[in-house]
């Protein structure tokens, strides 16, 4: 054995006494991030297990991802909660001290709960929030004043975006008050010129008095997909798409399909907000979860403006 070949040798064993930490993209889509007790929690759309449940990681930084391992990995699996397939967009909150997963299955909108982040999440009665219409994207907001609100997606005409004030035990929406807030119209939101518009996605954070409406437009296979905001005087709306929008799209990421996200506040006080992007500019699924840090900027006299921080947006990823 040569000089050459020995050291090759002694490389390659090394190799496998020390292994490098190999780390690998977490994929999944519409992500949302629940931040408890010096945790975060990560949940989303799994592309292969998506007639499955909702997957669950943990990280008590953003570098460092891990599976659970409670109940197979799941949060929520089909069997315990409403719905066997099409498992989409989950968020999950405290509230009295108990956690809740509201998430699609079905195309229909149901709120499952735990004891804890990781779950499992379920219902003892197996049943949806009841509507007329398929709906989707589902997100609560609970105001200062306690009122709670279910943000969402109905299917008609399009991907066309609602509020209603929910009953205080979250079992259903009060009727009465359901508000069509906007759909997509402007060009940046319908690139393709299709009939069937989208707008999904929604997010609520609450700043300064006002109310800013984070979404995502275009089909999220559209290499155009891109978050925007609107922003009004009352969770009710009406609400006025802001003309700096998109503030997120594609030549941001540095790749195709970005958006669709949840918003969340960090250990420091900063605000984030996770989303997905595209595989690769070649392949749409399964789609890659990442995040971005936003920021507030004065505005003069106008709302001040919502924008993303430069050069913070990072792939997520699991050991």
């Amino acid at each position: 054995m040569n000089f050459t070949h020995l050291l090759i040798t002694v490389f390659w064993f090394g190799l496998s006494l020390f292994p490098i930490d190999k780390k690998e993209p977490i994929l999944l889509a519409d992500p949302t991030i629940f931040y408890h007790d010096h945790t975060y929690y990560l949940y989303g759309t799994s592309g292969k297990d998506s007639n499955q449940g909702f997957e669950v990681y943990f990280s008590k930084n953003f570098k460092s991802w891990k599976k659970s391992e409670k109940n197979d990995g799941f949060a929520l699996r089909k069997g315990e909660s409403y719905g066997d397939k099409g498992f989409w967009a989950p968020q999950v909150f405290e509230y009295e001290g108990k956690f809740y997963m509201a998430y699609t299955a079905n195309e229909h909108i149901a709120i499952a709960t735990s004891d804890s982040p990781l779950g499992p999440f379920t219902q003892a009665e197996k049943k949806d929030l009841e509507a007329p219409v398929k709906q989707i994207d589902p997100y609560i907001f609970i105001d200062e004043d306690g009122k709670k609100y279910l943000y969402h997606v109905r299917l008609k005409e399009g991907n066309r975006l609602f509020v209603a004030e929910m009953k205080d035990d979250f079992s259903g929406i009060k009727e009465e008050t359901l508000t069509y807030c906007f759909h997509a119209e402007e060009p940046w939101e319908n690139t393709q010129n299709v009939e069937w518009t989208v707008s999904e996605g929604p997010t609520i954070i609450k700043h300064k008095g006002l109310y800013y409406f984070i979404y995502s437009a275009n089909d999220f296979r559209n290499p155009d997909y891109a978050v925007g905001y609107a922003v009004s005087e009352s969770p009710m709306g009406p609400w006025r798409k802001s003309p700096t929008n998109p503030i997120f799209d594609k030549t941001d990421a540095g790749i195709n399909g970005s958006g669709h996200g949840d918003v969340f506040v960090d250990a420091k006080g900063k605000l984030r907000y996770v989303l997905h992007t595209h595989n690769s500019d070649e392949k749409v699924s399964p789609r890659k979860t990442a995040l971005i840090e936003l920021e507030f900027k004065s505005n003069g006299n106008e709302p001040d403006v919502l924008e993303v921080k430069k050069g913070s947006f990072k792939f997520l990823e699991v050991k």
